[in-house]
C-alpha cells in the first residue's frame, strides 16, 4: 500500500567541538520508506512455496551469485512499501540482475533484525518471495541494513560482535553474498552506534569471505559532512576497508549532474586524507548513490544527469553506481510532478529509464576481488558459507576453481558438465549460474 511520504528537512546536531563552517547534512531519501503497512509484489508472492516460506532455510533460497559489478549497480528496491513494482518485469524490460532491498531496523529496541522496524525475518513472508523470484530470473539481491530513521542495531545490540550477529541472521536466512551499509540518522551522529556498525561490517566481512559490502552515507557540496569523516576515521582505526564508501549527493543544495561530480571529486579528496590512497586507489573505493527525478529538497535530477554521473563514474573508475528508488523509477500518474512521491520520480520519464543507467555501469564495469584477505582460519558456525566441491569425473575440460579468475571463453568442467564462461567472473558456481548467468552449460562430458 503506498503511504503519503511527507518531506522532512532535519538540522544536523553537532558537537561543539566542530567548526561552524562544516557542512550541514542533508536530508536522506530515507523519508520515503515508511515502514508498517506490507504491500504485496506482483509475481513475489505468487512464487512463494513451502520452501519459500518464512521457514525457509538458507538452503532454499540462497541465490548462485553475480559479478561484484552487479552488486555494485543494483538499485533500491522496497518490496513492502511505496507501490512496489514486480521485480521481474523489471528485470525482463532492462536487463538488471541486482536488487538492493530496504531496510533493515531493530525491531522495536531489541537487538532483532526485521524489515522496517517491524516485520521480523522469521515471520516475514514477502522478501522470501521477492528473492525467490529475482534468482529464479538469474538474478540475486543484496540487503541493506540502516536508512533515515528508525532504531538500528547499531543503537540497540551494545558491542560490535552482538550487532555483526544480528545482522549474521539476514545474511544466513537469505543466504546473501552482499550488504549494505546506510549509515543515516540518528546513529550517524552517534559514535558509539557507529562504533557498532562498522565494527559489524568489519566482522561479517571476515566471517563470510568473498561478501560484497558498500557503506553509504551522506552527501554533501564539500563530499561528506564531519559525521561522515568520522565514520571514516572510524573505518581506518578499526583497519576496515569495504568493497565501497558511497556517498548520496542530493539533498543538500545540489544543482544537476556538474554540482554531483563536483561532491565525488571532493570525497575522494577525503578518502585520500583518511586512508592515505593515491587518487586511483580511492575512486576504485569510491561510489555514488543518487536519487532519481525530485528528491524532498525539490533538487530535480533528470535522464540526462544521469548519464553524465554515469560517463563521471566509468571514466574515474568509480566502484559503485546506483540510486534511490526503483519504485520511483515510473512517471506520475495525472500531473508528471504532483510533489514528492516513494512510487514516481515527478519527472517526465518512460517506466524504467533510471534503472537502465546502472545497468550501464554494471556492462562497463569489470568486477573485482574482495579488497581484504580471507582469515588464514576458515570462520565456524552458524551461516558459515561453504563452497561446493567439484564431484571428480572423466571431463578433460579443467575444474572450475572458485579462487580462479575466468574471462569470456574460458572452459571448465564441474559435477559432470562442460561449461564456458560468456565474461569475467569469479567465485560463481557454474551450475547456479542460470540462463542469464555468466556461465553456459555445453552439456555433459
Amino acid at each position: 500500500m503506498e503511504r503519503a511520504v511527507p518531506a522532512r528537512h532535519l538540522p544536523e546536531t553537532v558537537p561543539d567541538t566542530v567548526p561552524a563552517t562544516a557542512p550541514r547534512r542533508r536530508r536522506s531519501r530515507a523519508a520515503l520508506a515508511v515502514a508498517g503497512v506490507l504491500g504485496l509484489v506482483a509475481g513475489g508472492v505468487a512464487a512463494l512455496t513451502a520452501t519459500g516460506s518464512a521457514s525457509a532455510s538458507a538452503a532454499d533460497t540462497t541465490g548462485g551469485g553475480l559479478g561484484s559489478n552487479w552488486y555494485a549497480s543494483a538499485p533500491y528496491l522496497m518490496p513492502e512499501d511505496n507501490s512496489p513494482p514486480d521485480a521481474a518485469a523489471v528485470m525482463d524490460a532492462t536487463g538488471q540482475k541486482a536488487f538492493q532491498l530496504a531496510f533493515i531496523l531493530a525491531q522495536g529496541n531489541s537487538c532483532s533484525p526485521a524489515w522496517g522496524g517491524t516485520s521480523s525475518i522469521d515471520t516475514d513472508t514477502t522478501m522470501p518471495g521477492v528473492i525467490q523470484t529475482v534468482r529464479g530470473k538469474g538474478g540475486d539481491v543484496s540487503v541493506s541494513v540502516g536508512g533515515y530513521g528508525g532504531t538500528k542495531l547499531g543503537q540497540v545490540c551494545g558491542t560490535p560482535e552482538a550487532t555483526a550477529a544480528g545482522y549474521q541472521k539476514v545474511i544466513t536466512k537469505y543466504g546473501l553474498k552482499a550488504v549494505d551499509f546506510d549509515l543515516e540518522e540518528p546513529e550517524y551522529e552517534n559514535t558509539a552506534a557507529i562504533h557498532n556498525e562498522i565494527g559489524a561490517a568489519r566482522i561479517l566481512q571476515q566471517n563470510n569471505p568473498g561478501l560484497y559490502v558498500s557503506v553509504t552515507t551522506a552527501g554533501t557540496n564539500a563530499g561528506t559532512g564531519w559525521f561522515g569523516t568520522q565514520m571514516l576515521n572510524e573505518a581506518k582505526s578499526q583497519g576496515f576497508t569495504p568493497n565501497n564508501f558511497s556517498i548520496m549527493p542530493f539533498d543538500g543544495g545540489f544543482n544537476g549532474a556538474a554540482a554531483q561530480t563536483d561532491a565525488l571529486t571532493k570525497f575522494n579528496q577525503i578518502l585520500r586524507n583518511v586512508f592515505g590512497w593515491d587518487e586511483a586507489t580511492a575512486y576504485a573505493h569510491e561510489g555514488v548513490s543518487m536519487m532519481n527525478g525530485r528528491t524532498d529538497a525539490a533538487e530535480y535530477f533528470r535522464q540526462a544527469d544521469f548519464q553524465a554521473v554515469l560517463d563521471f563514474a566509468t571514466a574515474h573508475g568509480l566502484a559503485r553506481y546506483t540510486y534511490w528508488s526503483v519504485n520511483r523509477d515510473r512517471q506520475c500518474s495525472g500531473p508528471v510532478d504532483p510533489g514528492l512521491s516513494g512510487s514516481c520520480s515527478s519527472v517526465a520519464q518512460n517506466d524504467w529509464d533510471f534503472t537502465k543507467y546502472t545497468v550501464k555501469f554494471a556492462g562497463a564495469t569489470p568486477p573485482t576481488t574482495p579488497p581484504t584477505t580471507p582469515p588464514s582460519t576458515p570462520p565456524t558456525g552458524p551461516g558459515t558459507p561453504t563452497t561446493p566441491v567439484p564431484t571428480p569425473g572423466t571431463c578433460t575440460a579443467p575444474a572450475w576453481s572458485a579462487g580462479a579468475v575466468y574471462t569470456g571463453g574460458n572452459k571448465v568442467s564441474y559435477n559432470g558438465h562442460n561449461y564456458h564462461a560468456k565474461w569475467w567472473t569469479t567465485n560463481e558456481v557454474p551450475s547456479a549460474s542460470g540462463q542469464w548467468g555468466v556461465w553456459a552449460d555445453d552439456g555433459p562430458c
